[in-house]
């Protein structure tokens, strides 16, 4: 642990990240309540989160190979420079005096959404390349805690900009946090290694090499798509959410900002935890258990007041920040880098083709007064992942426990 954060690579990643993710957060807390908040803007918040799925669908793939084959700190700083100039241009319209309309609010979220698809998995494939395997379990909960508090600080940011600040100056704070962030990627001491050569038996890596690795390991697929449904959940209720609380709770939206804070603190808490408990439990097991908290309190939070909706909230973010921490190190521990890229780029356009069908479905019934039956279906999906978890989970430890009595 100790050799983990006297590594200045580790600090530079975790100062840039800190950086972008506070001023991202505001701005990705404030458009979405702009525009559902907007004249028909629960259904156009809905069809432009379809949209922007397909998108990332159609991209993933590719991602996952650019991220094998190039640079990670390149694509990194790259895709921030990008979202600086863009983000700079939209916070020039409102200090020319011009007034925000609907597509701006469409086009700033479509830029938040393609950056946070590049950003994570090439970060995920980043820090697998950087460090020592021995270092994955606190690499994961530091790397959460570390965006869940900058979360928290978005958060409590955004539940009093979004009644102080115009926009413009909330989007100009999100520039200079991407400025400060591309600085300390860039002193990230770094080179590519050769990465995507050859496989075992001296075979050239190929785009199927994903595919043929999962054909091989079908159990631990399933397991890695199932596990990745509270991920999939929380990206769902990223629409659910902010209509539920303007639609149903008839609240203000300083409440969605105190929501993200309260969410940060449960994903913080998971990401101490988690690492702590691996010492003891088997990965696979804290998969499982903490999928079970994240569908007990999905499936219950709907039915409660304000103030319970919030305390559950605290669950459903110790649910899947641990669930995905756990699942982070897991992968990392058992998929060769060279290919990781590629894989987990597999695992999110099947998450994201699940995605698709889902905000579909749902945009629809919410624009037909529904959205309590949104959250009924995604209890239901939970159940069936968490179940096959669970089965796969006992499976692997008898498997170990096992090996361990043959040696």
């Amino acid at each position: 642990m100790n050799s983990l954060y006297r590594d200045k690579r580790f600090r530079y990643i975790i100062l840039a990240n800190v950086a972008s993710a506070i001023g991202s957060g505001i701005t990705m807390i404030a458009i979405p309540w702009l525009l559902v908040t907007s004249d028909n803007g629960n259904e156009v918040f809905g069809y432009v989160a379809i949209c922007m799925t397909i998108i990332n669908f159609i991209l993933t793939p590719y991602l996952g190979y650019l991220i094998d084959k190039i640079s990670r700190k390149r694509m990194l700083v790259s895709s921030k420079v990008v979202s600086l100039v863009a983000l700079a241009l939209f916070s020039g319209v409102g200090f020319v005096g011009m007034d925000y309309e609907l597509w701006h609010y469409i086009v700033i979220y479509m830029i938040g959404s393609l950056y946070y698809t590049i950003f994570y998995p090439t970060m995920f494939a980043l820090n697998q390349e950087l460090f020592h395997k021995n270092q994955f379990k606190v690499l994961n909960g530091t790397m959460e805690v570390q965006g869940q508090l900058s979360s928290m600080v978005a958060g409590a940011i955004a539940s009093v900009l979004l009644l102080k600040w115009d926009l413009q100056y909330i989007l100009l704070l999100d520039v200079c946090t991407y400025a400060l962030a591309i600085y300390f990627f860039v002193k990230i001491p770094y080179g590519k290694k050769r990465l995507g050569i050859t496989v075992s038996g001296g075979s050239k890596v190929s785009a199927s090499a994903a595919i043929d690795f999962m054909k091989r390991e079908p159990g631990m697929f399933l397991f890695l798509l199932a596990s990745s449904l509270p991920f999939i959940g929380v990206m769902l209720t990223n629409y659910l959410f902010p209509v539920y609380l303007a639609d149903v709770l008839k609240v203000e939206g300083n409440i969605y900002g105190i929501q993200g804070m309260v969410y940060g603190l449960g994903a913080v808490l998971a990401g101490v935890f988690i690492p702590l408990a691996a010492r003891k439990f088997e990965d696979v097991k804290l998969v499982a258990g903490m999928m079970i908290l994240f569908t007990i309190a999905i499936s219950v939070m709907v039915y409660l007041p304000v103030g319970g909706y919030l305390m559950v909230m605290l669950l459903i973010a110790v649910g899947n920040s641990g669930a995905r921490v756990a699942r982070n190190a897991f992968m990392m521990e058992r998929i060769p880098n060279e290919i990781i890229g590629r894989v987990d780029g597999l695992l999110r356009t099947l998450g994201l083709l699940l995605r698709i069908v889902l905000l579909g479905l749902f945009t629809g019934l919410v624009s037909i007064g529904h959205i309590l039956m949104c959250f009924s279906i995604l209890t239901g999906i939970l159940l069936v992942a968490s179940s096959f978890v669970i089965v796969y989970s006992r499976r692997s430890v008898r498997v170990v426990e096992q090996e361990v009595v043959k040696v």
